[in-house]
């Protein structure tokens, strides 16, 4: 648990969206990659909406969602103080106007059981404590691997939608079972994405998004590949066109119609 702030020593300021976006990060901490970054993008909101972010550690998914729609209500629950006063600071940085809320989803504070939003977003921890090796840093560690079950982060998120809103997740592909399950109980409308690292390779994460009070039918995607080529071909990154239009121009992606 990271309580205290982060001092400047510790700070790494990094670019996002081909520099459209900025973010300090822990150089030792939680560190964003490419997740929060696709979540942010599958996110159908527009201007004026209100966006709810679960979990949102030092804003990576926020400002990223924030800087591509513009005028959005934006809001984010972190648990560890230290974190939650580095997504203040990115926001802000990021001259984004929004609240983040120190606070446990199992135990959310009246600002947030007071209001509801067009969308949810969550990346909960992918890990289950002891199921690996805990990283050395505990605000790390907390990132990686939470008690909660996701089935409660499935259910704060369904409580805190408007009628018709939805609620978008991203998990490891392992947890799927415990993710589906949770969902079908609470939002309709559901369609999974899968995403493979590249061609012929089993997804190791998913996208996730329901709707509350939904009742289309359940839709399962072709897999969304990453990379180019089957195999890792030379040095430098080789996303597939559409994941780098994500990551480095901030353009949206769209669940397929």
């Amino acid at each position: 648990m990271r309580r205290e702030p982060f001092s400047d020593q510790e700070l790494s300021r990094d670019a996002f969206l081909g520099g459209r976006a900025t973010l300090c990060q822990p150089r030792d901490g939680y560190r964003a990659g490419i997740d929060p970054v696709l979540l942010a993008a599958t996110v159908p909101a527009r201007p004026g909406d209100t966006v709810l972010e679960l979990g949102c550690g030092a804003g990576a998914a926020l400002v990223c969602l924030g800087v591509r729609v513009g005028s959005l209500a934006l809001t984010g629950i972190e648990v560890q103080p230290g974190y939650a006063a580095l997504a203040r600071v990115n926001l802000a940085e990021n001259q984004l106007s929004g609240t983040v809320i120190e606070a446990d989803i199992t135990a959310p504070p009246p600002p947030i059981r007071a209001q509801s939003f067009h969308h949810v977003m969550a990346n909960p921890p992918y890990f289950l404590p002891h199921d690996r090796s805990a990283a050395g840093d505990d605000g790390k560690e907390l990132g990686l691997a939470g008690p909660a079950p996701l089935k409660l982060w499935v259910e704060l998120a369904a409580r805190r939608l408007r009628p018709g809103g939805t609620a978008t997740f991203i998990q490891r592909a392992d947890r799927l079972p415990e993710l589906l399950a949770a969902a079908q109980e609470r939002l309709g409308s559901l369609e999974l994405w899968p995403l493979a690292p590249r061609i012929g390779r089993p997804p190791r994460l998913i996208l996730l998004r329901g709707r509350k009070g939904g009742r289309a039918a359940f839709r399962f995607h072709a897999p969304l590949i990453l990379h180019e080529n089957a195999t890792h071909l030379e040095d430098g990154e080789d996303y597939t066109d559409v994941i780098r239009a994500t990551l480095r121009d901030g353009k949206p992606l769209f669940f397929p119609a």
